[in-house]
Parts: C-alpha cells; sequence; structure tokens
C-alpha cells in the first residue's frame, strides 16, 4: 500500500509498504480516505520525538471498515468510521480511574506503532467509532483535534453567558471558538497575528477580533464591554503562553491547550496575575475519558452531525498522499501559508 513514512529530520518519503493485517481478534483494519496534517506531526518532521525509523506518519483520520478480527461484533465491513489515535495501557492507576489522558504509557499511531498516512491503518475496536450518516470523511478526519479542545472544556468551569477569549487561531483555536459557543459562551473574542485567520474566526463565530500584532490588546479589550471569564491559549507559543495569563477577570480561568516546543518564560507581571487574580490554571493533554476513549469523541460527532462544529473553513488544502514530502517540508519550512491540511490516500 502507498504511505508516508520518517526516516529522519524532515526526511518523509512516499513509499509502498505492506498492508496491515489481522494479528489479534480485537483488531480492525480501516481504509483511510481523509488523513490529516497536526502540529505534533510538523514538530516530530523537524524536531522527531518518539518514533521508530521508518515509522508510517499520522494519526488524524477517517475511513471505512475493511476487515475485522474474528472478536469484533459492533462494527462490519463496509462501516465508516474514525479512530482514535492514543494506546493507553488500561492497566496503571491513572486508566484504572478513567482518566485516560494521563495513562504512564499513552503514545499515538504514528509514532511507535504505523499511523494513518497510508492506505490502510489498524486499531483495537475500542478505539474505533462509526460516523453519523451525514459527517463526510473530510470533516471527520478532525474529530480527534476537535475531542482535544472538548477535553480542555469539559476541565474548565465555565458556565452559559461566559466571555470567552482564544488565543491563537490556527486549527486548535478555531475549534475552540466553536466549541466555546456549544458550551454556552454568549461572547466570543478571537485574537491572533495574521488577519487571514481572524478572517476565518468571525465567520465561525467570534463577536470580536484583535490582531495583537497591530492593536494592542488590552486597550482593545477595554473596549469592550465584557469581562473575560476564560482565556484559552492554543497556540502553545511563547508570545501567547505568558500574555494569555493577563486576560481573564479575577477569579477566571486558563485553559492551556497549546503544546510549547521550545522553553518558554513568564515576566513577573504575567506569573502575579496567576497569584493577584487568583486565577484557575487549567492543563488539558490529549481528549480522552471514561468509558473510552470519553464523551469528547461522542460530542464532537454529534455536533458535527448538527452542523455546530463547522470544519470546512478550517481547511485550505485537500491534497493525494503522494505530495506528503513536498507539503510538509513547504509548511515547515514556510514556503507557502497553509490553514489545516487533509489528505486522501
Amino acid at each position: 500500500m502507498k504511505s508516508l513514512n520518517l526516516y529522519d529530520i524532515e526526511d518523509l518519503r512516499f513509499e509502498e509498504i505492506d498492508k496491515p493485517v489481522i494479528t489479534s481478534p480485537t483488531d480492525v483494519i480501516i481504509k483511510v480516505k481523509a488523513t490529516g496534517i497536526c502540529g505534533s506531526d510538523t514538530s516530530r518532521y523537524k524536531k522527531l520525538g518518539p518514533y521508530q525509523k521508518g515509522m508510517t506518519f499520522g494519526h488524524e483520520f477517517s475511513g471505512i471498515v475493511e476487515n475485522v478480527g474474528s472478536q469484533v461484533t459492533s462494527l462490519t465491513v463496509g462501516d465508516r468510521v474514525t479512530g482514535c489515535p492514543a494506546i493507553v495501557c488500561h492497566q496503571c492507576a491513572q486508566c484504572e480511574q478513567g482518566n485516560y489522558s494521563r495513562c504512564e504509557s499513552l503514545y499515538v499511531i504514528g509514532s511507535l506503532e504505523p499511523g494513518c498516512f497510508a492506505e490502510f491503518v489498524k486499531l483495537p475496536i475500542s478505539n474505533v467509532l462509526k460516523l453519523p450518516d451525514n459527517v463526510d470523511f473530510t470533516t471527520a478526519a478532525m474529530v480527534e483535534p476537535s475531542a482535544v479542545v472538548a477535553h480542555g472544556f469539559y476541565k474548565t468551569n465555565m458556565k452559559p453567558g461566559a466571555t470567552v477569549a482564544i488565543m491563537g487561531c490556527g486549527s486548535i483555536g478555531l475549534l475552540a471558538i466553536q466549541w466555546a459557543r456549544i458550551f454556552g459562551a454568549s461572547h466570543v473574542i478571537a485574537i491572533d497575528i495574521d488577519n487571514h485567520k481572524l478572517d476565518i474566526a468571525q465567520n465561525l463565530g467570534a463577536d470580536f477580533c484583535i490582531n495583537s500584532q497591530t492593536d494592542d490588546i488590552a486597550t482593545t479589550l477595554d473596549t469592550i464591554p465584557h469581562h473575560i471569564d476564560v482565556a484559552v491559549e492554543s497556540a502553545g507559543a511563547l508570545a501567547t503562553i505568558g500574555p494569555v495569563l493577563t486576560l481573564p477577570k479575577k477569579g477566571g480561568e486558563v485553559l492551556l491547550l497549546g503544546i510549547p516546543y521550545a522553553d518558554i518564560q513568564l515576566s513577573r507581571k504575567q506569573f502575579e496575575k496567576i497569584l493577584r487574580n487568583e486565577l484557575n490554571v487549567i492543563g488539558s493533554w490529549n481528549g480522552l475519558s471514561a468509558p473510552f476513549p470519553g464523551k469528547e469523541w461522542s460530542s464532537t460527532l454529534h455536533y458535527m452531525s448538527t452542523g455546530e462544529l463547522k470544519i470546512e473553513p478550517i481547511i485550505s488544502d485537500v491534497l493525494p498522499l503522494e505530495q506528503g514530502p513536498e507539503t510538509f517540508d513547504a509548511l515547515v519550512n514556510k514556503k507557502r501559508a497553509f490553514d489545516k491540511v487533509i489528505f486522501t490516500p
């Protein structure tokens, strides 16, 4: 089968490899119809991280069931599905408590076992979810990042009528805008340095958009007659992790979704906001809960089916898998601008 395999830093190859086969009675083999590039993929591509040389890359996808193991009764060949790429041990103390995102041995496919940048991918039945009939494959390839965002919102104490600020309007931030609405936000503020992304944010429901490169955030927020209850950091950048602490009202919340790939620093003023404003700072990792893989996944599929989670505006490119090497090179080395990229094997 055709696949994208990572061999070294920025060494991604489009190759033919063997198709996965059933080795366990709980295995499900899925023909991949759509699969997306995640920010963690671009980081691993440029800096490596957990991986095995030549490993098939990728972990966000949707597809059609191709084959199932002898103990799989809830799926049949031809079913339309998506997959949770997180592999957990189900045995450690955190797993036993249902805290699967904290599993001591958690990893995702595409790192230590084959991922979904390929024509076929294999997962255990516990990780496979049927799609609603009206959710297309391209939309369903975004279930995993949506579940990650939902996981964070479930950890907040956000109430209907809240004002939410989203700092960073990449794919995660654009999903966060929509999840803020689903959780009952009456006002959503989007902050980014890219007017193109802010235009998408407005299209997806942001009431106020601030370009922090051209506008002073504090001065602009003074013109908005709403105190921020929850501030969401979704970029994982030095330029956003500190400033997001200055946004919420006293007693407000900061939800950290973005993954930093370099050391960060906080100014004294930023750190003291945590203390003096008695902020609740929430770290959120992955998108799992009990029963595995969790309500984040079922909720995402529900809101995709109702149209309250809109994916099409987030996607800029739908490309054949063979364009993977050149696309990663262009994306990571900033040879052209992309929003979300989806491959079709």
